[in-house]
């Protein structure tokens, strides 16, 4: 019996109610919901894996001219900036998912919830720096879809080509290491097939992305991938900062297969390396500078082609100059010249996410000694690379620690046998009278190097490998390149046990964090890690060392370093409190001068917040206060008639 026609009319009025939500703004569109494809017309989607939309959009725009006037349009053009290069590009790819929603055989798809959910946990402390509000298009439950539902991966170009295994020449057995110049897709497959066959030592990791969006891929190894482990020192070994120096790339790439197999064969040099050392290798800092270097081809590459990364940008100059105020702290002898903040105004410049990402890197890690691996000469540097006289070109300029700096230079050098080739006529041969070795500045001065930074702004001490005198050599030159490295890299990593490690801990037994580890006559302290670790790289002889901290009594201790100790003695340190009155805080000579001031409450010691998951802030990023709109709040209503209200959190 057919209804009643008012429930009739009841149902089509539902009907016409769902059909009309549909439609207003805002509203997803339903799976598979039939649309006319058409070109995808957008300039800041043009990388999106797909090549059609369909209009109106998820957003209800009903032309590429309005999507181009909106202000979730001129967004995602700008986030990049915004977010001074932090979850670019997934971010923009995943606003372009619903800003010009995929488009396929007629049907609209969505992208998925599990991809902006992951996204959204990464990169809200970004948004939260600036005091931004999660854009409502992102609403992973309005305008995403599951797996279940046939959503699609907005990122997945990102990966492409990165997860299909690509088989060896045949009959070759897994540990076979092929000495061949490696694509980004082919380096990634690398270090992950390593780490996989050595899961139980060895995990892969992001520290951030390139420019273009290229994962900055790290392998690590240890006995406990993944942690810290209590007194365990931490190594980094840099590639191809520049990208048209590739030597460097594949010597880390072919170092961690040798690492993986020698271990798996029980080899006892290298269990016991890593056994006792965490080993971070980061074969590409630059993969966008290699793939323009590599278009041209070993050979054929110019001698600046492809150095930069895809913002023009030398990195190894673009960090910041913290070489310059040390100077200046220098000549008082009551203000600490270590642990230097980052000035404000650096980051009103423009710095790569590369740069952003090691920095970020080293702040997190507690890393005690670090390689970055060049190519265009034949010898090793070490600090300061910045003249104590600007106008200098070339000037000795030595660190406190210059007796250190040269050991772990000559670990690499003396250990190389084309560094310690007697000719002058070979390639580095004018640096054969030093050594093979020489201060940075002493060969050429520069400002913004990497490793002034790790020295001045961390514990890490840095020294700088020229490979050779042909940046982008030919591939049968790889096997002999690697052997004359191979052992220089190990004896390098080695030396990171000189000298001294202990804890620092209070009467109680708990660890004594960021307490100071002085070395009398070396005008350089090292602070303690959270679980209150210290490494003090050292050269042999005698040293008093005093352990510091905020509201406790200093400890002093005299050490002897044996010439021939080949592993870091231990030294530790029990705190005890100041007296029961209010504490006196032991904080040490206290910085002068403008722009370099210890910073406010909730910033850290260098100039950047606490939590660990957020970008240094400069003076621009500050949370707005007093019910004023954020920095960025006049740029929108600037450029677009539709205020963006949904981006101010108050």
């Amino acid at each position: 019996m057919p209804p009643p026609l008012p429930s009739l009319l009841l149902l089509l009025l539902l009907l016409l109610a769902a059909l009309a939500a549909a439609a207003r703004p805002g509203c997803p569109l339903a799976r598979g919901t039939a649309a006319t494809c058409v070109d995808m017309p957008l300039r800041t989607c043009s990388d999106v894996a797909y090549n059609q939309t369909a209009f109106p959009t998820l957003l209800e725009h009903r032309s590429r001219e309005a999507v181009e006037a909106s202000s979730e349009y001129i967004l995602l053009s700008v986030l990049h900036h915004l977010l001074e290069g932090q979850c670019n590009p997934d971010l923009r790819l995943l606003g372009c998912a619903v800003l010009a929603p995929r488009c396929e055989g007629g049907q609209v798809r969505r992208p998925c919830r599990h991809v902006c959910e992951g996204l959204r946990e990464a990169c809200q402390p970004a948004f939260d720096a600036i005091d931004m509000a999660w854009p409502y298009f992102l609403d992973c439950g309005r305008y995403f879809a599951s797996v279940e539902e046939g959503c699609y991966d907005p990122l997945e170009k990102l990966r492409e080509g990165l997860d299909t295994e690509e088989a060896l020449p045949s009959g070759l057995p897994p540990t076979f290491i092929h000495f061949i110049h490696h694509s980004y897709a082919q380096m990634v497959r690398v270090l992950r097939r390593t780490a996989a066959r050595c899961a139980h030592i060895a995990k892969t990791y992001s520290i951030g992305r390139s420019f273009n969006g290229k994962e900055l891929l790290v392998i690590e190894f240890s006995a406990r991938p993944g942690q810290h482990e209590l007194m365990e020192p931490e190594v980094k070994l840099i590639g191809n900062i520049h990208g048209n120096e590739v030597a460097g790339r594949e010597m880390l790439i072919y170092l961690a297969q040798y690492l993986c197999t020698e271990y798996l064969l029980g080899s006892a040099r290298i269990q016991r390396l890593l056994n006792t050392t965490r080993i971070h290798l980061l074969p590409s800092m630059n993969p966008d500078g290699y793939e323009v270097a590599a278009a041209e081809g070993a050979g054929y590459n110019g001698w600046t082609s492809g150095r930069q990364n895809a913002q023009n940008l030398d990195l190894n100059r673009n960090f910041p100059d913290l070489t310059s105020e040390y100077y200046r702290l220098a000549e008082s002898r009551s203000v600490r010249s270590d642990h230097i903040p980052i000035p404000q105004h650096y980051w009103w410049g423009k710095v790569a996410p590369e740069t952003k990402a090691i920095m970020k890197w080293t702040r997190t890690t507690p890393f005690v000694l670090s390689a970055s691996l060049h190519g265009g000469d034949l010898v090793v540097s070490y600090p300061f690379d910045f003249s104590k006289h600007p106008q200098e070109e070339k000037m000795f300029s030595p660190t406190p620690d210059e007796k250190m700096f040269k050991l772990l230079a000559r670990a690499y050098a003396d250990v190389h046998p084309m560094m310690m080739d007697r000719s002058e006529n070979r390639c580095g041969g004018n640096f054969l009278k030093r050594g093979s070795i020489i201060n940075g500045a002493d060969w050429y001065s520069f400002t913004g190097g990497m490793s002034d930074f790790n020295y001045l702004h961390s514990n890490c001490f840095e020294i700088t490998v020229e490979l050779g005198c042909v940046k982008f050599p030919p591939e049968e030159a790889l096997y002999t390149l690697w052997q004359h490295n191979k052992e220089p890299l190990l004896n390098f990593m080695e030396t990171v046990h000189r000298g001294i490690k202990g804890v620092v801990m209070d009467k109680f037994g708990k660890p004594v964090k960021n307490a100071r580890i002085v070395v009398k006559g070396i005008r350089h302290d090292i602070t303690t890690a959270p679980d209150g670790d210290y490494w003090r790289l050292l050269p042999p002889g005698s040293h008093i060392v005093i352990a510091q901290a905020p509201g406790y009594s200093k400890v002093i201790k005299k050490v002897t370093i044996p010439a021939r100790m080949k592993r870091a003695g231990r030294v530790d340190f029990i705190l005890q409190p100041l007296g029961t009155g209010p504490k006196q805080l032991l904080l040490g000579p206290r910085r002068r001068g403008s722009g370099l001031r210890d910073p406010p409450g909730g910033a850290s010691r260098y100039g950047e917040p606490e939590e660990l998951g957020q970008e240094p802030l400069g003076g621009r990023r500050q949370p707005s206060v007093g019910g004023s709109k954020p920095w960025w709040w006049s740029y929108f209503t600037s450029l677009s008639e539709h205020k963006p209200r949904w981006l101010l959190k108050y």
